[in-house]
């Protein structure tokens, strides 16, 4: 969920360009407009946020599925592996040559299967933080407009170039504060897209 949450802190911080450059184009011009501006740190926001800890958990269950049936293709393939190095020298050439590409072809599935869980996982991941990320920003949009912010900075970000602030510009606290008077929003459901672990035929000797 680590990776998650940097993930979600990266897009937190995109769309918060959005609020800025919101605040900028309804704005009017410079000359008769003071402008107000505000910042949040998005990493200490996203990890505190209410349903934070209740999406990590419910992802680490759900991969649960994922890391077990990779790791059957694993050791069924570490066990085609160990008994072609076994068996190799007593092998006749076409034989030998047959089981060598036998292997191969699981090592190509077995890739082929990994990179598709990890996309799913991926996807699975941006499913159950995008709530927790459509709440933050409400906030933070919601108390630029109340107090008309012209834009409102993000320090917490990887790419932030804010370098010093005024801590009295700060509306981390306020953000947060917010968002647990609103409590956790609803969990989100797998909608079936996280299967059961497959089994995986062991291979003959």
């Amino acid at each position: 969920m680590r990776v998650l949450l940097r993930a979600s802190s990266i897009a937190l911080a995109t769309s918060l360009i959005a609020v800025g450059t919101v605040g900028a184009q309804t704005a009017q011009p410079a000359a008769s407009v003071a402008v107000k501006i505000g910042y949040i740190n998005s990493a200490l926001l996203l990890q505190e946020a209410p349903g934070r800890a209740e999406a990590e958990a419910q992802f680490d269950r759900e991969v649960g599925a994922y890391r077990t049936q990779l790791q059957r293709m694993n050791d069924s393939l570490n066990t085609l592996m160990a008994a072609f190095d076994r068996d190799a020298a007593k092998l006749d050439t076409a034989t030998r040559a047959a089981r060598g590409k036998s292997i191969r072809d699981r090592e190509a599935e077995y890739q082929s299967r990994a990179r598709g869980l990890d996309s799913t996982m991926q996807a699975r991941q941006a499913q159950l933080v995008k709530p927790i990320m459509e709440r933050v920003q409400a906030v933070i949009e919601a108390i630029r407009q109340e107090d008309s912010y012209s834009m409102i900075l993000d320090v917490g970000a990887q790419a932030s170039v804010v370098v010093a602030a005024d801590k009295r510009l700060d509306l981390t606290d306020r953000v947060l504060s917010r968002l647990k008077s609103q409590g956790a929003p609803a969990a989100t459901p797998a909608n079936g897209a996280v299967p059961q672990p497959a089994g995986v035929t062991r291979p003959k000797k």
